[in-house]
């Protein structure tokens, strides 16, 4: 090694310990992967905590118990979330006669424009139900798999649920918690990476909100200009599906879609198809990046690729949980090189990290408990 110039020493150096933490990174995937029962519904309850943390502390101000406020939280979660689905849910299933209906009939109108082509879509079109009998009787050998991901998947929920209930009634402890864990002289250091992290991901449910808040609004207001029906209620289901990056809109806006195609006909149907891709564009390529960017203080690209990244590791689940968790990455990375550029043995009290010793919004925050 020491034939080799300084430079080439550093850059293997590098290499090794880029390969190290990139294969510790995907056993850590995998075991998430074999443990995702587990781990998700905590990743998941990271998140409400984050979200609803504003909410519980003003009712801890108002000097509302602890428990009390945390299990109020959690079921106006549950409740808005709950009422959403049904509202959406409900108005689909009184609508999808109507569906099929319109669907006839838009395939007539495009068999007088297109001859064969639209003949063989009023064929599908009428044959549906055949179609939906053919399928249902394919998928029926898969029911028992179907009901145990149901079940899975509820049971995550629920158990999310209940953890968001725990952080959030125990959050002024977590400070307490993380200093009597971490190695004797790294107290400081470990609590101030925690608050970084959490401040982070903190940024990205309030940017997060910001646009479903955005989406929920321009969506409600077009499907009332076009007087759609629940105009309300798919409003709300935007909102809820904003949390899933891009496929959430996706399929918010499918079922406004189906939901005007029923009971608006064609026409009205690709008013709203135009409004949902309009809306999706502004905030695929102007509100995600911008927002979250600022929130959580990341460049715009590196947003678009953690969400890539995400969804070809997790689908779905990977793209809710890149950008929070590279931004808490980010956000620890940041405070241990600020810290560790000081002179001093102390971290960082200035502008380099504003507002995050003692800020009551963090979990765990130095300085007055809530309760004194």
């Amino acid at each position: 090694m020491q034939l080799l110039p300084e430079g080439a020493r550093r850059l293997a150096a590098w290499c090794v310990v880029i390969l190290l933490a990139a294969g510790v990174g995907w056993v850590g995937i995998l075991l998430c992967g074999e443990f995702r029962t587990a781990v998700v519904p905590v990743l998941l309850a990271l998140l409400g905590t984050a979200l609803l943390g504003p909410l519980y502390r003003r009712m801890v101000k108002a000097r509302i118990n602890r428990s009390l406020a945390a299990a109020l939280t959690c079921v106006a979660v549950a409740v808005v979330v709950g009422g959403a689905v049904y509202v959406v849910v409900a108005a689909l299933f009184h609508t999808g006669a109507q569906i099929v209906s319109s669907l006839r009939q838009a395939s007539r109108s495009v068999a007088e424009h297109f001859g064969a082509a639209g003949t063989s879509l009023d064929d599908i079109a009428a044959n549906s139900k055949d179609l939906l009998a053919k399928f249902g009787g394919t998928a029926a050998s898969n029911v028992v798999s179907g009901v145990s991901v149901v079940a899975e998947t509820l049971a995550m929920g629920f158990l999310a649920l209940l953890l968001v209930f725990f952080f959030l009634r125990d959050s002024h402890r977590v400070a307490g918690s993380l200093r009597s864990l971490a190695p004797r002289g790294t107290a400081d250091v470990v609590e101030a990476m925690a608050r970084r992290a959490y401040a982070a991901v903190e940024g990205f449910m309030r940017g997060t909100t910001i646009i479903a808040l955005i989406d929920a609004l321009c969506i409600t207001v077009g499907l009332l200009v076009l007087r759609v029906p629940g105009a309300v209620g798919l409003g709300a289901l935007v909102f809820v599906g904003a949390y899933i990056p891009y496929l959430g809109a996706f399929l918010s806006g499918a079922v406004a879609v189906l939901v005007a195609l029923a009971d608006r006909g064609f026409v009205i149907a690709l008013w709203t198809l135009g409004l949902v891709l309009a809306i999706q564009m502004l905030e695929g390529y102007g509100l995600q990046p911008m927002i979250q960017s600022r929130q959580v203080q990341m460049h715009p690209a590196v947003v678009l690729l953690a969400i890539t990244a995400g969804a070809s590791v997790a689908g779905v689940l990977g793209m809710l949980l890149a950008v929070p968790l590279t931004a808490a990455a980010f956000g620890v990375v940041h405070e241990l090189r600020v810290r560790y550029a000081q002179e001093g043995p102390q971290g960082p009290e200035g502008p380099e990290t504003p507002g995050f010793p003692g800020v009551p919004g963090v979990p765990g925050a130095s300085g007055p408990s809530e309760d004194s």
